[in-house]
């Protein structure tokens, strides 16, 4: 992601990002995401804020971080409210239960901290990363310290997973904000994703995958002027309500 539209005025609304904003009340205090998907939501945020909405941010990457000043949120890090209100994100697969994939970004173990930290999680997403199952798109990110990808990749394989360590644009190793390397490791559904999640992150070395599975409260799918909301009641499969254009 990079901040590159920083005034509220002229940034082109998004009808995901804007439904989103109902979610928000005067002297919340928020968690922001990192990817497409957030740095819609945090552009309508900042349009927001500029017509005299009180938040507080705490973004979960530096390139949120960037955007969001220069947008003027007021901004504070997980230690000063460690208690967040919602927190909004995208992610890379949504399937029927609202279990999901993230990490294409690379900034995934952020973004679960703070997830865990929200009373809601509250993801933005095209129809496009919708799946059927997960691990359809083929791919699940691992942060892994730099110092034990050898014995992460070579212990995925003993569980089925082939696995390449992520390139950054340049071609070198792509090194996260925590300032680890990313693995992506292949997948073929159907899969049980919490047995998975749990041996991955039993591997020495391994900080965290994208899997975020049972966290998101609420699916904002947006497509065009539709927007469609997918919730998920307590202990119950999601359902979903559709609402045609939003009214700002």
């Amino acid at each position: 992601m990079s901040a590159q539209s920083t005034d509220p005025a002229t940034a082109e609304p998004n009808a995901a990002a804007e439904a989103a904003l109902d979610f928000v009340r005067d002297g919340m205090q928020i968690g922001l995401g990192t990817g497409r998907a957030a740095t819609s939501f945090v552009e309508a945020l900042g349009r927001r804020v500029a017509q005299g909405l009180r938040v507080t941010g705490v973004p979960t990457s530096e390139a949120t971080a960037a955007l969001a000043r220069g947008l003027q949120i007021p901004l504070a890090r997980l230690d000063e409210v460690p208690r967040l209100d919602v927190t909004f994100d995208g992610a890379d697969e949504v399937d029927p239960g609202l279990d999901l994939i993230k990490g294409y970004g690379a900034a995934m173990v952020r973004e679960k901290i703070v997830a865990l930290s929200s009373d809601q999680l509250v993801i933005l997403v095209g129809p496009e990363k919708l799946v059927g199952k997960l691990g359809e798109r083929g791919r699940l990110p691992i942060e892994v310290l730099p110092f034990g990808v050898a014995l992460v990749q070579r212990e995925l394989v003993g569980l089925g997973l082939e696995s390449e360590l992520r390139r950054d644009a340049k071609g070198g190793t792509l090194v996260t904000d925590n300032g680890n390397w990313i693995v992506d490791a292949q997948l073929r559904p159907p899969l049980d994703a919490q047995a998975l999640e749990q041996a991955i992150c039993a591997l020495p070395g391994v900080l965290g995958t994208g899997f975020f599975l049972g966290l998101a409260d609420a699916v904002i799918v947006g497509s065009g002027t539709e927007v469609h909301i997918r919730r998920r009641p307590a202990g119950r499969a999601s359902e979903q309500a559709s609402v045609r254009g939003p009214s700002r």
